[in-house]
């Protein structure tokens, strides 16, 4: 495990699994959301992203959290792991919830919390219809990619108290 994948839906996790196995395994840590997001929640223009992207993806290692399923098919073909947080989409709405009235760790630099409509919209319906669905298409194309499903908290945790 050199070139890691985590993806899932909002709230699971991903930047807190991130940050603890980057940890283990003395590889850095990407968050897709600091490439992506300028100041005040501004949209990179997706040539700039794809060009901070490609920077990342061609280093030794890199642990990269998000999902951004725009640029799935590219991580992929550098990716020799992907770890999918497949947890419960209510829980996934309480932790990004609680993220939001706690003030706890900005998905960006200089971007206000922010929690929508839409942003509800996406983890409760969105991510599991329709990304959650082509995340596992992508795991049939890719059989040479070792691919973790982790259910729930439980099994994050035990797998990375049983990363040496």
């Amino acid at each position: 495990m050199k070139k890691i994948l985590i993806i899932g839906s909002s709230g699971a996790g991903k930047s807190t699994f991130t940050k603890r196995l980057a940890k283990k395994l003395n590889i850095d840590a990407i968050h897709l959301d600091h490439l992506f997001w300028l100041p005040d929640w501004k949209e990179r223009p997706n040539n700039q992203f794809d060009n901070l992207l490609h920077k990342e993806l061609t280093k030794d290692s890199w642990i990269i959290d998000g999902n951004y399923h725009r640029t799935l098919p590219e991580r992929l073909k550098y990716s020799d792991t992907v770890i999918h947080l497949d947890f419960n989409r209510w829980l996934c709405l309480y932790r990004a919830i609680k993220r939001w009235f706690l003030k706890k760790e900005k998905q960006a630099p200089d971007c206000s919390h922010k929690f929508s409509i839409g942003f509800f919209w996406f983890i409760l319906y969105q991510y599991p219809k329709e990304y959650k669905i082509e995340s596992k298409a992508y795991k049939e194309l890719h059989p040479d990619i070792n691919w973790i499903d982790l259910q729930n908290s439980t099994q994050a945790e035990q797998f990375l108290q049983n990363i040496k």
